[in-house]
Order: structure tokens, then sequence, then C-alpha cells
């Protein structure tokens, strides 16, 4: 393994399009939505530590997430788990990694990837990122990894990219598009040059920091005033001090929808974001009627296509319902169709108005 290959695995998300079952004492990527066995971050660890050393391994999370990430990551030092005092997208959460690698290692070639996604091809996987450590070895670029699409996704954000490559399987960046409508979706998967932004990203640190210098210099400014004490005993200190002054910006929209040096790598490795019950559903394998079952105790009469997901301890028995997501937890029960899980964070909202924090 290559001692300046480096991964942060962003896990500080509260993952509301999940409620019930995510919470914000404990988000999605902390649960086994898909009844593996591992939960979503321990899986994203699993598929990093094939091909990164570990000591290079970092988690990027929400102070209060720290003991849950060092329960489940049992193999993840201690001080590899950076805690963001707030939550301000992640430009600043990638900021953070890239400054404190800067100090520790110049060379350092990292991977930025989410905890939560759900990636069946592990193998693929490693290839395609081990391709694009290389080629940011050598070429001073920011790679993002792209999803062939499948079907016009109106979830997803899109990448265009130049039909000729610059090197084995990577390609320049033309546009970025953020969730599209249907028609449009459908215009770019039958174009053939767009591809589905996975959110993961490649880079040297010293890049991504001439990046941030150049596109978001308020927050370059912060982090680099502080960087002498990153890697000691005050790092902590310092960031309490950086992230009030950090603008909630997307490292997408700060600096890769503006930067001329993007590139991009299509990929397949069995993605999915799993940013909603849909998208679970979709993973998960389905009975004769298209119901996909995430418990141990649920019984289904006369009812289809529904996502049902609920504790093996109990019984849930099921009749007549057609294309419907419920979720049975300890003290929520969501019934609600698959066509407005996109509003689930709207409930979550009405949740809170009415009836404060206690279920969320």
């Amino acid at each position: 393994m290559n001692k300046n290959h480096y991964v942060a695995i962003m896990a500080g998300g509260i993952g509301s399009r999940f409620w019930p079952m995510s919470r914000t004492d404990f988000p999605k990527q902390f649960l086994d939505i898909l009844n593996t066995g591992r939960t979503l971050i321990q899986s994203t660890y699993d598929r990093f530590a094939l091909f990164i050393p570990a000591e290079n391994i970092y988690v990027v999370t929400s102070d209060q997430y720290k003991d849950i990430v060092a329960e489940q990551l049992p193999l993840l030092p201690l001080g590899n788990i950076l805690c963001e005092p707030s939550r301000k997208n992640t430009a600043p959460c990638i900021a953070y990694i890239s400054y404190k690698l800067r100090q520790l290692n110049p060379d350092a070639n990292l991977v930025c990837a989410p905890a939560d996604h759900i990636i069946l091809q592990p193998e693929a996987f490693k290839e395609v990122c081990l391709r694009a450590l290389d080629f940011t070895a050598h070429i001073k670029g920011l790679v993002t990894l792209g999803i062939k699409p499948t079907h016009p996704n109106t979830g997803y954000g899109y990448i265009q990219f130049e039909q000729q490559s610059v090197s084995d399987s990577v390609y320049k960046v033309k546009t970025f598009t953020e969730k599209p409508d249907k028609e449009l979706a459908k215009t770019f998967l039958e174009s053939g040059d767009f591809l589905w932004n996975a959110g993961i990203f490649v880079w040297q640190v010293k890049n991504i920091v001439a990046a941030f210098e150049k596109f978001l210099p308020e927050i370059h400014d912060v982090f680099d005033a502080e960087k002498n004490y990153f890697n000691t005993d005050a790092e902590t200190e310092a960031i309490d001090r950086i992230y009030p002054q950090c603008t909630n910006i997307s490292i997408d929209y700060g600096v890769m929808e503006k930067a001329d040096n993007v590139y991009i790598i299509p990929s397949s490795f069995g993605w999915s974001d799993l940013g909603t019950w849909t998208s679970a559903y979709d993973n998960l394998q389905k009975d004769y009627f298209e119901n996909a079952v995430a418990g141990n105790n649920v019984m289904v009469i006369d009812a289809t296509r529904n996502m049902v997901h609920a504790d093996n301890h109990k019984l849930v028995l099921l009749q007549g319902l057609d294309d419907f997501i419920i979720v049975d937890t300890k003290d929520v029960l969501l019934i609600c169709k698959k066509e407005k899980e996109q509003a689930i964070k709207e409930y979550v909202a009405e949740v809170k108005k009415l009836k404060g924090d206690k279920f969320l």
C-alpha cells in the first residue's frame, strides 16, 4: 500500500430522509439499513481498508458522534476521528482534513467519500480509486467519480464530460447540473456524455488547498492562519476558533463548479447514495409481490411494491397497501406513499414544530 494514500470518510450528516430510523443522535451512517450485518460506515471503512493503509484512514464527523464512530470502528486510531464543532456542509469538512494532512505529509493524495453510500462491487471501486490516485499523483487536477446512469433519476446531480479522454478513462469535466426534472434527465441519459455525481473526490492535498485559496479565500484564510496547530494538542481549540468563521457551503458549489482543472472517471461499481427509502427498496431483495422487507417478523398479505422496515422482535402484519414506505421503530410508526418520500424532510420539520425534538 502507498503511504501517501489517504481517505477521509465524511460522516457528519443527520440523514433526515431516513427518519424515523435515522435520528439526530444516531443517524443513518451508523445503521444497518439493508440488514447486511454491517452498518453503512463499517462497510465504507471495509472498502477503503482494502487499499488504504490503516493509519491513513480518517473519519470526519460531528462532535456528538465521536463515541459512536469509535465503537463501530474499533481498528480506527482515536486520533483519526476528526470532530467538527458544527455542521457547515462539505467544504469546511474537506478543508479540515486537507489542511491537517498538508502539515503532516505535503505529498498526501486524498480520497474524500461519504460514509453512507452503497457500493456492491468493492474490487471495481478499489480499481477506480487507485486509477484516480495514480492520475492525481502526476497531474495537478481535481478528480470526481461519475456513475454511468441507468435511468433518468431526478434525485442526483449530473456532470457532463468531454468525449476525448486525457488519460486512461479520465475525462475533462464540462458542466455540473443540479438535480434536473424528468425531461432534462431523459435528455442527459440519451446524450451519453452525462454521469451521476457520486460526491466522491480524489486530489493531492496541495492542489485542493490551492483551489480553496483561489475560490474560497475566506475558508482558506482561517484554516491557513491556524495551520501550525494541526497535529498538535492545540488542534481542537484551533478548530473551535475556525468553524464559526466558515461559510456553510458544499465543495461542489464552492470549488468544483468553478475550477478549470476538474476531471471525471466514468465508473460502474454498483453504487447508490442510499439517500431515500426508495433507494433502500431498490437495493433490498424483493418477494414475489415486489415487497422489500427488512425485519424477521413481517407478514404481508395482499400488498405489493412496499418498503417495510421493522424491528426483528416485533410482529408487523401488513394488508392491502400498494407502493408504501412502512417504517416501525420503538416510538414512531411512519406510513407514507413512496411517491411522497422527498417530503419526509418536511414531515420531520412539522414533527419538530408540533412535538419538539422528542421523536427526532
